[in-house]
């Protein structure tokens, strides 16, 4: 600032000019993947140099990250451009294990439980399978209670009924778990593989991260486990009458638990791109059916 003696009237003008700049530099930073079946990468660009960049490595289902060309492991991984740069991320695929033919993978749960990597009736993950009316094991091509194989109607069961205001006739028994000849996922895949039940359902929401994603060009879940392997269960929807419903938008997989409370319930993970939860439903309904073995 100026500071002047005040004497008479006077007139001051400020004079400014366009200060000096300085064009920064920018640079290119490229990523890729050492296979993209294998997973994707993010935060490639052009950038200002001195930026800071994240870099991200995202595993396809049934990969693990492993490490960056330079030899770093942090994913995410923060950068600082000074210049162009090239990163791929590699991926490699996560061990698997076979029981009776099919694959399954250890996400390192307390139960030790393992979980297949694809549903009844598939052959790739991404793939929906079959659906399975709850106590049935066979696909079929309308699902209602003129088609249920243990009861007509939601007051008429005759077999899983705890509740005699629900059986035929006044039936009822003390059936709350599939037995293995009525488990879709014991009859169809045999060895030790079976249906979850929802406390082991429960296991998977409440300790894995579940991410939804695409698998190609499918949607669903990639389901972390805490060890880092992972599976992938697609949004297959569920079949209704003849009429398959909500496949690409939601997720419906049968446990092999009844609701004791409303017998003509059993209960299944239910899931869409923004929750995952349970619930409990008619059982005539068809839905996934995800193995799992110990």
């Amino acid at each position: 600032p100026r500071v002047i003696t005040v004497t008479q009237d006077e007139s001051y003008t400020a004079y400014f000019e366009k200060g000096e700049t300085l064009d920064k530099n920018e640079y290119t930073i490229t990523v890729s993947s050492n296979d993209s079946s294998y997973g994707s990468v993010s935060g490639g660009g052009t950038y200002e140099e001195g930026t800071s960049v994240t870099l991200t490595a995202t595993a396809n289902s049934g990969y693990k990250f492993k490490e960056w060309n330079d030899g770093n492991t942090d994913n995410p991984r923060v950068i600082t451009v000074t210049q162009d740069e090239s990163y791929t991320a590699y991926f490699e695929k996560q061990e698997t294990m076979m029981n009776a033919g099919h694959e399954y993978v250890d996400l390192g749960l307390p139960s030790g439980l393992k979980w297949a990597t694809c549903n009844v009736g598939a052959t790739k993950p991404e793939e929906y399978g079959d659906y399975f009316a709850w106590g049935e094991v066979e696909p079929k091509t309308t699902y209602d209670w003129s088609t249920y194989k243990y009861g007509i109607d939601s007051d008429q069961l005759t077999k899983y009924c705890s509740r005699s205001k629900y059986g035929k006739d006044g039936f009822s028994d003390t059936k709350t778990v599939l037995d293995p000849e009525d488990d879709a996922a014991k009859v169809n895949w045999g060895g030790t593989w079976r249906m979850p039940t929802k406390a082991e359902q429960d296991e998977l929401r409440d300790n894995c991260t579940w991410t939804w994603t695409t698998q190609n060009g499918v949607n669903g879940y990639k389901v972390t486990g805490p060890n880092g392997n992972s599976i992938f269960l697609p949004a297959a929807g569920d079949m209704y009458k003849g009429t398959l419903e909500y496949a690409g938008s939601y997720g419906h997989y049968w446990s092999s638990s009844l609701d004791t409370g409303i017998p003509c319930y059993a209960y299944y993970v239910n899931f869409g791109s923004d929750y995952v939860d349970w619930n409990n439903y008619f059982r005539h309904y068809g839905k996934s059916v995800r193995p799992v073995c110990q």
